[in-house]
């Protein structure tokens, strides 16, 4: 959070969280369709170190792997943010693996609520993107309800070699005062076990607009 950084964001995703908040990448994909060597070129045009390659979910596609491995040779520092329900052998310096809680789940009016279920945690890909890459594990927290925080350390219980200062709690929502009650909820449940309470930066600075 605060690093200067150049999003790459691909448009489409394997899961449909009910909070999603990029549903035009993910829901209803949308935007133009763009050469590898387009990308590079404007990515190297905003002149920024940082690149998150995002989504929607990046891993879903093979192009991917080129475009990494393109940024990755002009020097680049390489995040991904990912589900963590794909696995690919891809350069990156850092990857930003967002195990999806049941709190993502649609409900039973949704035709994706069952294939979103059994689809939202893949613990043999956790276990190979944890153990290959310097990574973080971020999980979306609504403290309002349900018991996440048990659900999360049932997830890292799944998981060898966890160190718990890379585990993340974000919590849920798309407006500051919602944030900002959420986290204070959150702060000695991570203390009490040495995780790390991360924010969402830019809804305090522009709110939930498109493009930020």
């Amino acid at each position: 959070m605060g690093v200067p950084s150049t999003f790459v964001r691909v448009s489409g995703c394997n899961l449909r969280c009910v909070w999603c908040d990029t549903p035009y990448a993910s829901w209803s994909p949308e935007g133009p369709m763009k050469a590898i060597s387009e990308i590079v070129e404007e990515v190297s045009r905003v002149a920024i170190d940082h690149v998150v390659l995002t989504g929607g979910e990046p891993m879903l596609f093979d192009p991917i792997e080129d475009l990494a491995s393109a940024l990755k040779e002009l020097g680049h520092t390489i995040t991904i943010e990912t589900a963590g329900t794909i696995f690919r052998d891809v350069p990156c310096d850092l990857m930003s693996i967002s195990p999806k809680l049941a709190n993502s789940t649609p409900g039973a009016e949704s035709s994706w609520k069952d294939r979103h279920d059994s689809t939202r945690l893949n613990f043999e890909v956790l276990q190979s993107l944890i153990d290959m890459y310097s990574y973080q594990l971020k999980f979306v927290v609504n403290p309002d309800k349900g018991d996440d925080l048990t659900e999360i350390e049932g997830i890292l219980g799944h998981l060898k070699g966890i160190e718990s200062n890379r585990v993340l709690l974000m919590p849920e929502g798309t407006d500051s005062q919602t944030l900002h009650r959420r986290a204070k909820m959150l702060v000695e449940p991570a203390i009490a076990r040495n995780w790390r309470l991360t924010q969402r930066l830019h809804i305090d600075l522009f709110g939930n607009t498109k493009g930020t």
